[in-house]
């Protein structure tokens, strides 16, 4: 059934405007008393019936809450230093099936690819839109969003015990190690561009507080990278197979 997300609340009554709403008339071709689910802004799902439609909107009557846990314990930020060509797409699009909640495009000393403002702009905008098209795929409740690129002194500057570096001239702490330790709800990632770190970026990350771990013994590319340390992170904080925490939402409505 198809997923849509929308930016306010869940509630009994909406109105679905713009491509969505062209989607469902048009391609869908979607009749009154349809039912498609929704996802509000809010992290809560529901069935919800068509009611009606304008030349421009699909209005929508809401039939049941859905009940699921879908999203991980831990609010997960990817700090991804940009690739080239399609990996970058391909990053954004595994993030939100690995359960990210932000990326933020980054722009590192072995970045190789520049872009100028106007083309920085397209470029988010094509990734938000992989990133919707992911989570109505995969059942997300709640959408991934995609940052406007800051660079890497920016990350820096923001950097404290929850950011985790991964560094392949790291050999000794390990993610999984590390992620025993670290207490908090949010976590951050941050991965290097095909070319990595340089020692002057690790030396300020180090200094900033973030936290430096090896991702094993062999050196991965940099989309590999950005997966293996998600997976990793998930695991130990209760995702993906480990023992799964309620998140605090989920503890009020109990």
């Amino acid at each position: 059934m198809r997923r849509l997300f929308v930016p306010e609340p869940l509630a009994e009554e909406l109105v679905i405007t713009g491509a969505d709403a062209h989607h469902l008339m048009h391609v869908m071709r979607a009749k009154c008393k349809d039912i498609i689910e929704v996802a509000g802004c809010d992290g809560r799902a529901g069935r919800m019936e068509i009611a009606g439609f304008t030349s421009e909107e699909v209005q929508l009557h809401l039939l049941e809450y859905i009940q699921e846990e879908k999203e991980s314990p831990v609010a997960i930020t990817l700090y991804q230093c940009i690739l080239k060509g399609e990996k970058m797409d391909f990053v954004v699009q595994k993030a939100v099936e690995l359960g990210a909640v932000r990326l933020v495009p980054v722009v590192s000393k072995n970045v190789v690819v520049r872009f100028d403002e106007k083309k920085q702009a397209a470029k988010c905008a094509r990734w938000q839109k992989i990133a919707d098209e992911a989570a109505k795929q995969c059942g997300r409740s709640r959408r991934l969003t995609v940052d406007p690129v800051i660079s890497f002194e920016e990350v820096a500057g923001q950097a404290g015990e929850n950011l985790v570096f991964c560094y392949e001239l790291e050999e000794q702490r390990t993610m999984g190690e590390l992620l025993q330790s670290l207490e908090g709800a949010e976590i951050s990632l941050l991965i290097g561009a095909e070319g990595g770190f340089t020692d002057v970026e690790a030396k300020r990350l180090l200094e900033a507080g973030a936290h430096c771990v090896t991702l094993g013994p062999r050196i991965l590319r940099a989309e590999t990278a950005a997966l293996a340390a998600l997976t990793i992170l998930q695991y130990e904080k209760g995702d993906l197979g480990g023992k799964r925490k309620p998140l605090d939402s989920e503890r009020k409505r109990t």
